[in-house]
């Protein structure tokens, strides 16, 4: 094993002994977090073993640990790198994901920062540079506001949940990395044939997609359309599923704008 090897945080994911250190309690899904280690190199990680998961009716096909490594390949596929380095591999409770863990700064107003990259707050304060999503009533019968940042790192996450069919973009599924990337997490519910678009991203609803990310997706298109990366991906997700994303790329090449709900805005509950 060469130097080089050892020093690659995907080597050390893919290949490295996991040490559970502690569980996220909220999930709901077993989420574990865990230190992958090999040759001295440690990389904290999520491991989300597949016999943790919870069967879902309207996704009885695949593992959600296999649709988290396809959204993955997807993103890479893009060259976006929205999705954390992720890997099916074995672990200490059987096969599931492993994705390297993303360290965040927290942004609170009650400190003086600024809000979060998606948050909630009063009609009347939404800062400028945050666009409102929706309104709704909180637990004390007051009115607030579901926002988030006009960032274009934010807004190509929101193209890759059109792509991916995101039925699940919560809040807390967006990270801004210390690295100054924002990044997504939670992709076992996407990629369903069916159009299930859930999320709290609808503030570009309506608008132009950019220019470069449309150059990307087309170029995604083109790779679809050949036999490597639908091979790849038929490992994780059905014959029909990659069809459908096919589908998917291909009606957004020819509209470049983010979708309408013909409703109301559909979003994921809970929101955060």
């Amino acid at each position: 094993m060469t130097a080089a090897a050892t020093d690659d945080p995907g080597h050390v994911l893919a290949r490295g002994e996991l040490t559970l250190v502690g569980r996220v309690v909220h999930a709901s899904n077993a989420t574990l977090v865990c230190d992958a280690a090999v040759d001295g190199m440690s990389v904290r990680c999520v491991y989300k073993p597949i016999r943790g998961e919870r069967p879902l009716w309207d996704f009885p096909d695949g593992t959600l640990a296999g649709r988290e490594v396809a959204s993955y390949l997807i993103s890479e596929a893009l060259g976006w790198g929205v999705i954390p380095r992720t890997v099916l591999r074995d672990g200490p409770f059987g096969p599931g994901m492993v994705q390297q863990w993303v360290e965040t700064s927290e942004h609170r107003p009650e400190a003086g920062g600024r809000p979060d990259l998606v948050d909630i707050c009063p009609p009347d304060a939404v800062p400028p540079g945050w666009l409102e999503v929706l309104r709704a009533v909180d637990v004390d019968g007051g009115e607030v506001a579901l926002i988030h940042a006009d960032d274009p790192r934010l807004q190509r996450m929101a193209v890759l949940d059109v792509l991916l069919n995101n039925a699940d973009r919560k809040g807390g599924h967006a990270l801004e990395g210390l690295d100054g990337s924002v990044y997504g997490v939670d992709h076992g519910i996407c990629l369903h044939e069916e159009h299930k678009l859930r999320t709290v991203l609808w503030g570009w609803a309506g608008k132009p997609v950019a220019d470069d990310l449309m150059t990307d997706v087309a170029e995604f298109a083109e790779r679809l359309s050949g036999d490597e990366l639908p091979a790849v991906l038929a490992e994780h997700i059905t014959g029909r599923e990659i069809v459908a994303l096919r589908r998917r790329a291909r009606a957004l090449l020819r509209t470049p704008v983010m979708p309408q709900p013909e409703g109301p805005r559909p979003i994921p509950w809970p929101a955060f």
